[in-house]
């Protein structure tokens, strides 16, 4: 049987148990993580933002739970103009402010963010989503096109799964143990590349973020919350929007995507067969996410 081991082996290739390939393999190592720089928005709280390209349109990308901008920055490797990266409060450099928080609050961040670079695109992945949907609901005409990635949250509170997965991570970034850490980041990964040089270098990105800037303990409120009341307060959004849902998706329920997609009035849904899509589907991802918003 073959299963995860971490520190990683010397060579930087991964290591199996049992009968298999036993030549060495090594995979390439994580690109160094691009120089960021730390904006105030108005409301106070400073936050971490990364820009690229140039020009018109531009596009701000909202990232997951416990996530950052290494993991949306793929989504937009192929879309025109500037694209506008940045960290939600209590993750990366940004600001973790007192109290419990909410979407409201994300959907500050995310407004902040979009305002001060005049984004008139958006994209939110996972809880970057969720704070889009609540933007939206607040201001139904503040974007032209939304892309919603794995959207885990509308009007009911996220599944156990993912509160179950978040108090692993925060526990894991409290203990300060890189092999623990690397344990609970493991889980991010679909089975069929744990053992792979592609992730063990995204291990090695993401254990190093982690060790490094650490996770707000405000995060751990989150999965209990909201982003909308009552998703019938999406009915007045202007936006062209896409909605990309996953199958057997414990964290992301597919539910939410088909939920969010008919309260939309201008959606398409896109659903992919199976966990793992920044993995498993990256190519035809990007080029669905760059399509809807270059055309």
């Amino acid at each position: 049987m073959r299963d995860f081991r971490w520190p990683p082996p010397p060579d930087g290739g991964p290591r199996t148990y049992g009968p298999g390939p036993s030549a060495p393999r090594t995979g390439r190592p994580a690109l160094p993580e691009p120089e960021t720089e730390l904006v105030t928005t108005p409301h106070g709280v400073r936050l971490e933002r990364l820009i690229t390209g140039a020009g018109d349109p531009v596009t701000v990308f909202a990232h997951g739970l416990g996530g950052g901008i290494a993991v949306t920055r793929p989504l937009g490797s192929a879309v025109s103009g500037r694209r506008v990266f940045f960290q939600f409060r209590g993750h990366g450099r940004s600001d973790a402010p007192d109290g419990r928080w909410s979407y409201a609050d994300l959907a500050r961040d995310l407004r902040a963010i979009a305002d001060l670079s005049r984004a008139t695109r958006a994209v939110g992945v996972s809880l970057g989503a969720g704070a889009l949907t609540r933007l939206l609901s607040e201001s139904p005409e503040r974007f032209d096109r939304a892309v919603f990635f794995l959207p885990a949250v509308l009007d009911q509170p996220r599944p156990a799964a993912a509160r179950e997965r978040l108090t692993a991570l925060l526990e894991a970034v409290e203990s300060g143990e890189a092999g623990t850490v690397a344990e609970a980041a493991a889980a991010e990964l679909p089975p069929a590349v744990r053992n792979t040089p592609a992730g063990w270098a995204y291990l090695r990105q993401r254990i190093d973020q982690l060790m490094r800037d650490g996770l707000a303990a405000g995060l751990a409120s989150l999965p209990d919350e909201v982003a909308v009341s009552d998703a019938a307060s999406l009915g007045a959004v202007t936006a062209r929007s896409l909605v990309i849902g996953c199958a057997g998706d414990d964290l992301h329920p597919l539910a939410v995507a088909e939920q969010l997609a008919a309260a939309l009035p201008d959606a398409t849904l896109q659903v992919y067969d199976r966990p793992g899509v920044l993995w498993t589907h990256r190519a035809d991802l990007r080029a669905r996410v760059s399509q809807f918003l270059n055309s």
